[in-house]
């Protein structure tokens, strides 16, 4: 059994020092293990310092002031493995449920949404704030912690961002514009500037630089452009101005039907699905554009519309709403009267089923949606009008 000196006791202590450990009770812990580990291993004509230096090894993984470090944490923070546990669990969780969404979705399989968004919610709000706290208690430099602020809050945001645009959410391009702004503006400058100046660092930080800067410029490209936005409106409202002189045309060569003819049931209840329609595009297009009609000078004006969910825009009028709930009972009773109903062996035309979902449609996709009810009507009111 080997017997540690004083003079052994003081050069261990010294070096427990020396290597950034500096809690008192810590230093005399570390001591007291490493003089018992010697006694008990170390031959009594052994080599001290060969068999201390390779002991002390033991304790670290890179330097042993990593013991000091986990210290503190668990002094500060006494569920510090519970959270890490749930942070690491949480990421696990969120990974996988991206990966199930986004493969469900090109699987076109039902429960794609879900997955998506409980994934993307779960990275933002459980494991990017939990890992923001456990590494945030790991620095003690303030510029630290705000350059891993800032990363954070930057992942988050554009963590959300990519949420909303593929949700078809308002307000996507711009959280993604302002979280590629905070990262190129504000952490990126800390964080080169920051990392540079450590001949260590230098070389990982020049190279995560260039990554993160390539990687905000593809992420830009998928973003639209105000030009590409205005140009895209200006085609899509052009579109439907067509649409609807082509409808309105057709409607001024309508033959009148006859009130005792035996069909006029259909022909009032047409009459009255295209008066809905109506009412419905008056609406859209007064709250896209502040004006109840179109015409082909709009841009001149910047009346065009936009791509906005039409869901949104019916939810917070209580009258549209009504109106469009009308409109499918409408369409539900017209389709169940056609099909009861024959001209001359022909049946009347049947308002597909698909069109009634424009209600989750963007704004000129649900416009369209609503021509192509009338002429589904004004197609069935020529076939009624042709009976003598």
């Amino acid at each position: 059994m080997y017997h540690i000196t004083d003079q052994q006791i003081d050069f261990i202590l010294n070096d427990i020092r020396r290597n950034g450990v500096e809690i008192e009770d810590l230093q005399l812990n570390l001591l007291d293990h490493l003089c018992c580990i010697i006694e008990n291993e170390l031959e009594e004509n052994g080599d001290f310092e060969q068999f201390y230096f390779q002991t002390i090894k033991k304790f670290y993984k890179k330097e042993l002031r990593e013991i000091e470090e986990e210290t503190q944490s668990l002094l500060t923070y006494k569920n510090y493995y519970v959270m890490k546990k749930v942070m690491i669990i949480s990421g696990a969780i969120s990974a996988g449920l991206l990966s199930l969404g986004i493969f469900f979705k090109f699987m076109h399989w039902p429960g794609a949404a879900m997955g998506i968004v409980l994934g993307i919610s779960i990275l933002s709000f459980v494991f990017l704030p939990l890992m923001f706290v456990l590494k945030s208690k790991e620095k003690k430099e303030v510029r630290d912690k705000v350059l891993i602020a800032l990363g954070t809050l930057s992942a988050i945001t554009i963590s959300l961002a990519i949420l909303f645009k593929v949700m078809h959410w308002p307000g996507a391009n711009m959280m993604a514009v302002s979280a590629l702004l905070m990262m190129l503006f504000l952490f990126l400058p800390i964080y080169f500037f920051n990392g540079i100046r450590n001949p260590e660092s230098k070389l990982n930080t020049i190279v995560s630089s260039v990554l993160i800067l390539a990687g905000c410029g593809l992420f830009l490209t998928l973003v639209r452009t105000p030009t590409g936005s205005r140009k895209m409106y200006v085609e899509l409202t052009r579109n439907y101005i067509a649409n609807e002189e082509l409808l309105q045309y057709e409607k001024g060569f309508q033959l009148p039907v006859n009130n005792s003819s035996k069909f006029s049931q259909n022909y009032n209840d047409g009459k009255r699905i295209d008066l809905l329609c109506e009412e419905l595009k008056r609406f859209i297009v007064k709250t896209e554009t502040g004006v109840e009609k179109l015409d082909m000078d709009f841009e001149s004006k910047e009346t065009w519309l936009s791509d906005d969910r039409i869901l949104n825009l019916i939810e917070e009028d209580q009258t549209a709403s009504t109106k469009w709930s009308e409109l499918k009972n409408a369409i539900n009773e017209y389709n169940k009267l056609n099909a009861q109903t024959s001209v001359d062996g022909e049946k009347p035309l049947q308002i597909n089923a698909f069109i009634l979902n424009f209600k989750d449609c963007k704004t000129t996709e649900a416009l369209n949606s609503l021509i192509q009810i009338q002429q589904f009507v004004l197609q069935n009111e020529k076939i009624i009008a042709s009976i003598r």
